[in-house]
């Protein structure tokens, strides 16, 4: 695989996606969890997605059950959840493992595309946030704590490209 555009995602009321469909925009795909510590940056991916969607950037959430069992919900519960909590209205998916056997070739690729600190693969932690270019190909990789708003700059900038 060779850009993002190469897979395919199940949404969170289970239909399958080509994420070809966003080919052309700029993605920021996040890993989140409905009981941690960072759930409160729902407000703030929300607030990015208002802000830039009508100029091309798509916020992907991938609910993370991987990490102190922080989102034990079904697919339902969590969009049910964000909705009410947050009023997320960008693309949520269908609960994804990001490490390990099981993890979503999607997440397997976009680790080895974009290294975390000291060039480790894994993710540490939920919201952990990948920046994607127009091209398809991961501009950053941001850690949890890196806020939505943190990434505005860097959301422009690849917006103007």
């Amino acid at each position: 695989m060779s850009t993002v555009y190469d897979f395919d995602a199940q949404t969170i009321d289970g239909r399958t996606v080509p994420l070809r469909q966003y080919e052309g925009k700029v993605m920021l795909i996040v890993n989140t969890a409905s009981a941690c510590g960072f759930t409160p940056q729902f407000a703030g991916l929300e607030e990015l997605h208002q802000r830039y969607g009508s100029q091309g950037l798509v916020v992907l959430g991938f609910p993370c059950n991987q990490f102190a069992g922080q989102d034990p919900g079904s697919n339902g519960e969590i969009a049910s959840f964000c909705q009410l909590n947050y009023g997320v209205s960008f693309p949520m998916m269908a609960k994804v493992d990001v490490n390990g056997a099981q993890a979503s070739p999607l997440y397997r690729w976009l680790c080895a595309e974009a290294p975390g600190l000291l060039g480790s693969k894994a993710i540490k932690w939920n919201f952990t946030k990948f920046l994607v270019g127009k091209d398809g190909q991961v501009i950053r990789r941001y850690a949890p704590q890196d806020t939505p708003a943190k990434l505005a700059g860097d959301v422009e900038a690849a917006l103007s490209v």
